[in-house]
């Protein structure tokens, strides 16, 4: 053993006054008088002619002596010689990525990885420093050069592993600045499971590797979808892969919107994957969350959790499904046909409205229900024929000169109607109900609005006595039309994102505000503005939701998928060596020595005899001393003087 500060020992001077202290205290004897004023005098000139006792034996004194020597022995910093990684200036890489959860060794790779960076902090030198780095998918640097055992442990310990691939080119990139002006001095030390990328740059200085993991035994999901064909249920398509050495049964199941809708057992074969397609969804969900897990029956082991579990979306897209009654009208059949995500089909005009068919939006042109009676869904009115619970017809009107266009409406976006000609329209009554959206002198020619929860969209002329669908207005005024009905998805991720990754939001036009609610409940606030809205912190697994609000109001709720899906996570194998630029390193071996100071445990103690002196001299305070027990003794009352 040695010391950093010998000269320490000077302070054991300090007992000097402490003992003499214990001497001057002066020790009185009792005794019973008949007043304690005529005393006072003469005990005023014994102390005065009597400053020094003979020292007695105390364990208080003790006590004071051991502490000041346990204080002193703290301050000469007393260290050992122990191996370590390397000395000097360090940086230290933590390995913070999503395979960084396993626990195939107890209680986690992260938290063994917290240990071995604390047995380098324990090894630091007077001379040395050292870095700390969180390699996630965002690195950050923990604490910087740095010599303070306090610092540095608090830095590692208060950090957390993520969910996400690490980004190492830029970890890398921030442990090489701390090589600025260190020479030959200067050592990176990685604390990693492996799984490096290629292509990593050249590191100056030494590079070392401490390997943590021990097993490559895991199950993942690394794929998940569902689409939709018309007329059929939702389907599924999945992939769960075995990345452990040896064959293993799983339990795959699914739920929808949080409800268990089916399980099944099936084996996956070694370093093998399994494919699952699930054709009998039921139709009306929005999340599905599909998990995988080994069976009562495994005998391999799963060490990570976070690639158990996916989500998915069920996205809606389009108007859907649009019912077309009409007698022959082409123009509507084939502008409707090449709108994409909608499924149209034909009616009979004859037969009336299809019986125990529902449908997303109905287009009636030149027709109405006979009996008066609205469907059940969105309306596109087309040359309204008579009076119907929306309107009446109060005739029609040849004045279709100077049409104009409620031009910042979304529905009429890039519509112009200035090179359109048309005979006549239909003028309608009791339509309060709705917006003018292309109107003329004589009365509007487009209308929208909502009706008993119905978005209704009326054109009040026939097209055949117009050249609109020859116009490029026409495919324009459809689009924005379908899109009103089902307004347009704000996020644009049918498949959900990875983790980390960023999303582009695209609210609807009249929106102010977005609210994006987190997995763990955290919820941040964007401004719709001129510039892009890009969301980036999806640094945790499972389903977010974005609340889109006009001035208050909320308009729109989509959620949206963050998965893992990352083979090189999920392969949790550790790896004997690195390759770092063109350089290969196995694992570090303990040759430099370190040294490992025990002064906190000294000062420990130094605090814990401290709190036991200050318990026994007040326990001795309130102790009655041997004088006072034995004239308690001799006083009739039996008590003491």
């Amino acid at each position: 053993m040695a010391f950093l500060a010998p000269l320490a020992i000077l302070l054991a001077a300090l007992a000097i006054p402490i003992v003499l202290l214990y001497m001057l205290r002066l020790r009185r004897r009792e005794a019973e008088v008949s007043s304690t004023y005529l005393w006072q005098q003469i005990l005023r000139d014994r102390e005065a002619n009597a400053p020094w006792q003979r020292l007695r034996r105390s364990l208080l004194l003790l006590l004071q002596l051991l502490i000041l020597a346990l204080l002193i022995f703290a301050l000469m910093r007393p260290f050992v010689s122990i191996p370590t990684v390397t000395t000097g200036r360090i940086a230290v890489l933590l390995d913070a990525s999503a395979s960084m959860n396993a626990t195939d060794v107890a209680p986690s790779r992260w938290a063994v990885a917290q240990q071995e960076a604390l047995a380098i902090v324990a090894a630091l030198g007077p001379e040395d420093s050292m870095t700390v780095i969180r390699a996630a998918d965002v690195p950050e640097v923990l604490a910087s050069a740095s010599n303070d055992p306090a610092l540095l442990r608090r830095a590692i310990l208060g950090a957390q592993p993520s969910q996400a691939a690490a980004d190492w080119s830029a970890a890398l990139t921030l442990a090489a600045g701390g090589a600025v002006g260190a020479g030959e001095d200067f050592s990176v030390v990685l604390i990693s499971d492996g799984g490096l990328p290629p292509d990593l740059p050249v590191l100056p200085g030494a590079l070392r590797y401490v390997p943590v993991g021990r097993s490559g035994d895991n199950l993942a999901i690394t794929a998940l979808s569902t689409r939709s064909r018309a007329g059929e249920p939702p389907q599924l398509f999945a992939e769960v892969q075995n990345f452990g050495d040896q064959a293993t049964s799983v339990i795959f199941s699914l739920s929808l919107d949080g409800v268990l809708d089916q399980a099944r057992r099936f084996d996956v074969p070694a370093r093998g994957a399994q494919q699952v397609f699930v054709t009998d969804l039921t139709a009306d969900f929005t999340v599905l969350q599909a998990a995988v897990a080994p069976s009562s029956a495994a005998t391999t082991g799963d060490y990570l959790a976070l690639d158990n579990t996916a989500w998915t979306i069920r996205g809606e897209t389009g108007a859907g499904r649009v019912l077309l009654m009409t007698e022959g009208n082409l123009y509507l059949r084939q502008a409707l046909a090449s709108l994409p995500d909608l499924e149209p089909y034909q009616g009979q005009v004859e037969a009336g409205l299809p019986e125990g068919q529902a449908f997303d939006l109905y287009v009636l042109d030149g027709w109405l229900p006979p009996d008066g009676k609205l469907p059940d869904g969105d309306l596109l009115i087309v040359n309204p024929p008579g009076d119907s619970p929306l309107f009446r017809v109060a005739g029609s009107s040849m004045e279709t000169g100077n049409p104009r266009v409620k031009s910042d409406d979304p529905r009429t976006l890039y519509l112009s109607f200035d090179n359109v000609n048309l005979l006549d329209f239909m003028v309608l009554d009791d339509v309060e109900w709705a917006e003018p959206l292309v109107w003329v002198e004589g009365g509007p020619l487009l209308l929208a609005g909502i009706y008993e929860g119905r978005q209704v969209a009326i054109l009040t002329f026939d097209l055949h006595r117009s050249d609109l669908p020859l116009q490029i207005a026409w495919p324009i005024l459809l689009a924005n039309l379908m899109q009103w009905y089902t307004p347009a998805r704000t996020i644009d991720a049918p498949e959900g994102v990875r983790v980390g990754e960023t999303l582009a939001l695209n609210p609807p036009f009249e929106a102010d505000t977005l609210r994006i609610t987190r997995p763990d409940g955290q919820t941040s606030t964007l401004r719709v503005g001129d510039a892009p809205l890009i969301y980036a912190d999806t640094s945790l697994l499972g389903v977010y939701t974005v609340d889109v609000y006009d001035g208050g109001t909320l308009i729109q709720r989509e959620p949206f998928a963050v998965n893992l899906f990352e083979r090189g996570e999920s392969f949790i194998q550790p790896a004997a060596s690195l390759t770092i630029g063109t350089t290969e390193v196995g694992e570090a071996r303990r040759e430099d020595v370190g040294q490992q100071e025990f002064w906190p445990v000294l000062a420990l103690i130094a605090l814990a005899v401290l709190a036991l002196e200050w318990v026994l001299y007040h326990r001795a305070m309130r102790l009655p001393r041997p004088e006072q027990v034995w004239a308690a003794r001799r006083s009739p009352t039996g008590r003491r003087p």
